[in-house]
Formats: structure tokens, sequence, C-alpha cells
């Protein structure tokens, strides 16, 4: 059986494919200028011969074809590695000294593409949650050591010193400051006075059965000042200032402003991160304090429209029911919370590659971890103050 196709480019230089099987072999002529410019026109045609079946050996027979590029090198060997891939035996003919160089590198493209694309196959159920768990714990791991790496660097990098040729950037920080803490405030209030009238509603429509409204002062008070004043503080920062720090930091590893940081001879943790681990870590603690008094001020309001409490009377309740350590048991937990939200930010931002969906995937991963990380710590802190009665 014979099959051909001829095609012409512009230039009046024909394409030939001319097919042909007898007895279980296959003869493939190719023909004329293969070429960027014209080797398109008989891509389908090779795609065909790629996937038939009637014959068991083919030889590819170049000895008609005037020139050759990489495209078409490329698609003459794509031909020959599909052909093997499908048990035959493939003898390419006519191959013209000069081009063995390209076909060799042609060939070493396709065969690192092939070796970082393996054929793809389920595992059973087990191997995937145990495959699961250890990425996860690698993962974990190496989160780990380069938080501990972000940490050390900052701590050694920054260079506490004070006076003249100080490599500490007052400026810097203040800039931070206003905008990973002062930008914040609005959000912060916001949240905290929605969640101290939510928790004050729903505590006051509780305990009206029992004829208690007026206990649900002191669910508030100790609620937002341990745990929700600055819970949602940290959450909301997580989400806000943590984000940004990724995404910058990112954009800068992105357009190799941190390695040039490294040529100038400075150090990027230094010079990025510290400013930033500095400015959460003053402005998370005094943001808590004004989600508290948000947080309480919502309570107020809520009580006073849904339980007639009038403010004098919710003010003398939460005097006798809450005191100066529960306000520090919230407080302590900020700075801690802002370095694990900073450091995390810092790290994924690191982490970023030189493509836009990496940038998106490292912010994502940036706030999740952050948020996830600061609950479990806040519920560490719980279990830690049940164990000493603070």
């Amino acid at each position: 059986m014979v099959d051909a196709t001829h095609e012409h480019g512009t230039s009046g230089q024909p394409l030939n494919v001319s097919f042909n099987t007898e007895d279980g072999q296959a003869m493939v002529v190719l023909a004329g200028s293969w070429v960027t410019r014209y080797v398109g026109r008989v891509n389908a045609q090779m795609r065909k011969i790629e996937h038939r079946k009637d014959f068991s050996t083919a030889v590819i027979d170049l000895s008609g074809v005037d020139a050759l590029d990489t495209a078409g090198a490329w698609l003459v060997d794509r031909m020959r590695v599909a052909l093997e891939t499908a048990g035959k035996q493939v003898e390419i003919r006519g191959l013209k000294q000069h081009w063995e160089t390209l076909f060799d590198a042609v060939g070493k493209t396709a065969s690192a593409q092939a070796d970082a694309n393996p054929p793809l196959h389920k595992p059973n159920l087990g191997i995937q949650i145990l495959d699961t768990i250890g990425r996860t714990v690698v993962n974990f791991g190496d989160d780990f050591i380069k938080s501990m790496h972000v940490l050390g660097a900052v701590v050694t990098g920054s260079q506490m010193r004070g006076g003249k040729g100080s490599p500490i950037r007052y400026p810097a920080f203040f800039h931070q400051i206003d905008r990973l803490g002062v930008g914040a405030i609005p959000v912060v209030v916001l949240i905290s006075f929605i969640m101290g009238a939510i928790v004050a509603q729903q505590g006051a429509y509780m305990l009206s059965t029992y004829g208690a409204e007026t206990y649900a002062v002191n669910l508030v008070g100790v609620l937002v000042l341990r745990e929700t004043g600055v819970l949602l503080t940290a959450i909301m920062i997580a989400g806000r200032s943590g984000s940004a720090i990724t995404a910058e930091l990112g954009s800068m590893k992105m357009r190799e402003e941190v390695d040039a940081l490294h040529v100038i001879g400075l150090n990027p943790i230094s010079v990025l991160v510290f400013p930033r681990l500095v400015a959460l870590s003053i402005s998370l603690p005094l943001l808590t304090i004004i989600a508290d008094f948000a947080g309480l001020a919502g309570g107020a309001v809520a009580l006073w429209l849904y339980s007639d409490v009038s403010p004098g009377i919710y003010v003398a309740n939460l005097r006798d029911a809450i005191t100066v350590q529960y306000f520090l048991a919230g407080l302590i937990k900020a700075p801690f919370m802002a370095m694990i939200i900073g450091t995390i930010a810092a790290v994924e931002g690191m982490k970023v590659g030189g493509s836009a969906e990496s940038l998106g995937l490292r912010v994502t991963a940036s706030v999740v971890k952050s948020i996830f990380i600061v609950i479990v710590l806040d519920g560490v802190f719980a279990i830690f103050y049940a164990s000493i009665n603070f």
C-alpha cells in the first residue's frame, strides 16, 4: 500500500511524505525542505503514520531531504520515538553527517522530557495515604529549617548597633508599621466589634432561659480579652499583611532584586525581612489592644439593644468579671503570633519561582499556613494557661 502527501511552500520546494508497507515492513520516504516554515503542513500525516499498527519494522529514508532544521529534525525524531515506543524496529537512512549533531540535540531534549514526565500509574489508596503523609512531614521539616534560617539571619544580620553607620534603618521600620499595622486598624476594629456583638447577643439569648442575661457581660469580657481579640487580629494580619509580605518578597525574587542584594554584599534577610518582622511584632500587640476595646464596645452595644443592659451596668459588671490577668493572657500571645506570621510569609516569599503561578501559590500557602499555625499556637497557649492556672 502506498500513501503519499505533497505540500508546497511559498518557495516552490515540495514537502513529500511517502509511506509504503509490504510484508510487515514500512518504508517512509521524506523529501523536500523540512524547515520550520513548512513542516507544520505534514504534521498530521506524520501523526497518522505513528499510530499505524500494520507493520513491525520501519525505515525512514531522508535521502530526498534538501534542507533540515531543528523543527524538521524534531518531527522526524518524534516519529522514531513513537514507533519504537510502540515496539517497532526503526532504521533511519540517508542521514547526512552534518545533521547528526542536530538529531543528537533533539534526541537529548526528548529524552529529558520523557524522564521529567514518566508514565503515570495510580497507586492504591494505602500507598497514596502514606505518600501524602511522607511528603507532608518532609515539607514541614524543610519549612521549619528555612524558618529557623530566617530567624537566625534576622538576629545575626541585623547587627543591633546604634549610632552612626548603623545598619538599622529606622525609617523602614516606621514605614512598615504604617503599612502593616496602621493600615489594618479599620478592618480589625470592624471585625472585632461585630464579633463582640455576636458573642454578646448569642450569650444573652442562651442565658435568658435561666434569667441570667447580665452574665453575658462576663462571657464577652473573658472571651474577647483572652481569645477572640488576639486570635481574630492575628488572622486578619495573616490574610492582609502576611500575604503582602509574601507577594513583595516573591516579586523581588522574580525580578532578581534579591540576587542583586547578594551581589552588592547585603544580607537580603536583614534588609527586607528584618524591618517587616519588627513592624509586625510591634503592630500586632497594639492592634490586639485596639481589637479588645472594639470587641468590648460591640458587646456593650449588642446587650444594650438586645437585653436592655445599660452601658453603666455593663461597665460595672465588666469590672467585676475581668482582671488584668485576662488582658495579659491575650496580649502575651501577640508577639509570638506576629513572629510566626512574619517568618512564614518571608519563607514562602523566598520560595517563589520565576512564574506568576508560583507567586500565587506561595501567597496562598503563606496565608493558609499562617492561619493554621496561629490557631494551633492559640490552643497550645490555652493548654499552657490551664496547666499553670493563669
